[in-house]
């Protein structure tokens, strides 16, 4: 991919994740709610954001609800940030690396206290 577009992906991530913090609707305000990655099209039309949600899997739902509600309203916003002629229209994927990632540290966690995990503090 083109460094130019790798640069406005970037830009679209920043801008989104500072413009769902204005969202009002309490859905997406029900979780840890972050902006993992975008990609923007090379013709710059659409932009596929990844969101990962910290809670549980009826929460993503009701926080991707939400985002979806207010896709038109975030794309404005983030039109108004990036400043490019025509707002690239948002496409939200869910994304559970990070809960994924915390359920792992957590597992690992339980094995170390348990003692069935061995390691430099291990006693």
């Amino acid at each position: 991919m083109s460094t130019r577009i790798d640069r406005i992906s970037e830009e679209v991530m920043k801008a989104l994740a500072e413009a769902m913090r204005s969202v009002k609707d309490p859905r997406v305000q029900s979780g840890l709610v972050s902006v993992v990655h975008c990609e923007v099209t090379n013709d710059l039309r659409y932009a596929k954001c990844y969101i990962s949600v910290l809670g549980s899997e009826a929460q993503a739902k009701e926080v991707m609800k939400g985002l979806k509600s207010a896709a038109g309203w975030l794309r404005r916003e983030v039109g108004h940030k990036v400043q490019l002629r025509y707002a690239p229209e948002l496409v939200f994927e869910l994304d559970n690396s990070i809960t994924h990632g915390a359920h792992i540290a957590e597992v690992l966690h339980e094995l170390k206290n348990d003692g069935k995990l061995g390691g430099e503090d291990a006693e």
